[in-house]
This record gives C-alpha cells, structure tokens and sequence, in this order.
C-alpha cells in the first residue's frame, strides 16, 4: 500500500510538469462554442465559465486552476463507473447534484479523446432532455 501510495504522488508529480499535453481551457472553451445552439456566460462571477444549450448548463468550469476542472452532466450509472475507473479524475462535483454532475481533473489521467466524450456526453444528455419542439428547432440550426 505504500509503494502505490508513492507511485500516484509521482504519477501526479509526472503529469504536473507535463500538464500542457492534456486539455487546456482554451480547447475546452473552443470545443464547447462549437456544438450546435451553445453560448457562454459568468453567472456564477468572473471566475467561473458556463455553457449553456437552449438555456440550461451542461458543463461549467473555473478559469483560474491548474489543472484544468470542469464540471459535466452525466448519467448516473456511468457517473459511478467513471468515478470507480478513475478515483483520481473524476469525482462527484462540488456544489451540484453529484449523481448527475461528474468534476473532472484534466491531470493527464484521461486522454483528450476521452474528455472529449464526456463532453459530448453532457450536451446530449441535455439536448435530449429538451421539449420535442425546441429540440427540433435547435437540431434544424433555429435556434
């Protein structure tokens, strides 16, 4: 137990001198602003980023860390899985409701590919969880 306590100070250490090869916030900000329908705002005060699809958040994040967390919705039973996989990445999120908001650590833990998913994952999960009506509005570029 202890050597796998030293291996993960390490493995964090090992990916803080690296952090430039996962996620920034800028790709993140990028990513976000190109899905169909999304804008961005402050609500929370300037420290705080969040995107929005038709009015309701999807994924928020503070722009102040290092490294980069974000905060994204997710299905519950994946959230579980998510957490269980990768204790040093994901976690429920600080002050949302943590079975359906996954935080996420950009330490190298999860590859761009992967964030990418769960990003994605949180937008569908809210564009699906739209009425019919403003779902095909913002599906058909109308919104």
């Amino acid at each position: 137990m202890r050597y796998e306590t030293f291996r993960f100070h390490f493995f964090i250490f090992d990916f803080s001198i690296f952090y430039f090869y996962t996620m920034h916030i800028e790709q993140l900000r990028d990513y976000c602003l190109s899905k169909r329908g999304v804008t961005e705002s402050c609500p929370f005060g300037p420290d705080t980023l969040v995107f929005k699809v038709a009015d309701k958040m999807f994924l928020l994040t503070g722009l102040d860390g290092q490294p980069l967390v974000f905060s994204a919705k997710c299905d519950p039973e994946y959230a579980i899985e998510l957490r269980e996989r990768y204790p040093h990445a994901v976690r429920g999120a600080y002050h949302m409701n943590k079975r359906h908001w996954n935080e996420v650590v950009c330490n190298g833990e999860l590859d761009d590919q992967l964030l990418i998913r769960l990003i994605d994952h949180s937008y569908e999960l809210v564009v699906m969880g739209l009425p019919k009506l403003l779902r095909e509005r913002l599906l058909n570029n109308l919104i």
